[in-house]
């Protein structure tokens, strides 16, 4: 399917590796002139000349999203993006005793401001020119909490919720604006998560690994590309009609209805 993104420019944040790589390398491969972001200047320029490599354009922005300094230089290298992809590494998992203000005020900057800040910087352009996407990875805790991902769940519940009110208001200028909620994609995050459950449970990874695999339906985990590919439709031209959803990348794990 042409997804009528040639030409198009996507800011894609925390897109050095991982799911966010994933994400922009979609986008260059659909014609989309990707602005990656990242904090590790060595990750972010092999992420930027793996796009290259691929014929696409790709241009690297060396920022810390969490910071309003970070935030400032991102949005200058593309001022009139078309496409917003909002990521950023969550909190580690804990007890909630544990999490004193200062842990609570970094959660949110993270997981909660630093995507807000960036679309209220960039939805007044993309609504004078009638098209933008804005597509948030979130995470699938904002539709099932667990207590120990506490920091997360809550910063990202709020993101998600702004996005629902702000999705109804922009929608008439053809900018749309929703969630991924990705859960067991295999990345380095979950494979960080695997060693802490083998080390808590006392047991060997290749177990730890077998426990996280059972609830999910599919019997399997997720591969990046997969979550890239319905973050490329959500931005498409034929996705103008979508808007304010929470999309769960999960292989069937969450149990809900709705």
């Amino acid at each position: 399917m042409e997804l009528g993104l040639e030409g198009r420019t996507a800011i894609v944040c925390a897109s050095s590796r991982g799911l966010g790589f994933a994400c922009a390398a979609a986008l260059a491969r659909e014609g989309c002139r990707v602005i990656l972001n990242g904090r590790d200047r060595e990750a972010l320029e092999a992420a930027r000349a793996r796009i290259a490599a691929s014929g696409r354009s790709a241009t690297a922005v060396l920022a810390d999203v969490s910071t309003i300094a970070g935030r400032a230089e991102l949005v200058a290298a593309a001022p009139n993006a078309d496409i917003l992809v909002t990521n950023n590494g969550g909190p580690a998992p804990g007890r909630f005793v544990d999490w004193d203000e200062a842990a609570w005020l970094a959660a949110i900057e993270a997981n909660m401001l630093s995507a807000i800040m960036l679309i209220q910087a960039l939805v007044p352009g993309m609504r004078s020119r009638r098209f933008g996407r804005i597509v948030n990875i979130t995470s699938a805790m904002v539709k099932s909490p667990q207590l120990p991902m506490g920091l997360s769940t809550a910063s990202r519940a709020g993101l998600t919720a702004f996005a629902k009110a702000l999705s109804r208001e922009v929608a008439k200028d053809n900018v749309t604006v929703n969630n991924l909620l990705p859960e067991r994609i295999e990345t380095d995050r979950l494979r960080t998560m695997i060693e802490r459950v083998a080390r808590h449970r006392e047991v060997t990874e290749t177990e730890a690994r077998a426990e996280m695999l059972a609830p999910v339906p599919a019997g399997r985990f997720g591969r990046p590309e997969e979550l890239a590919d319905a973050c490329a439709f959500l931005c498409s031209a034929q996705a103008g009609y979508i808007t304010g959803q929470n999309l769960q990348i999960d292989g069937g794990g969450y149990e809900g209805l709705i």
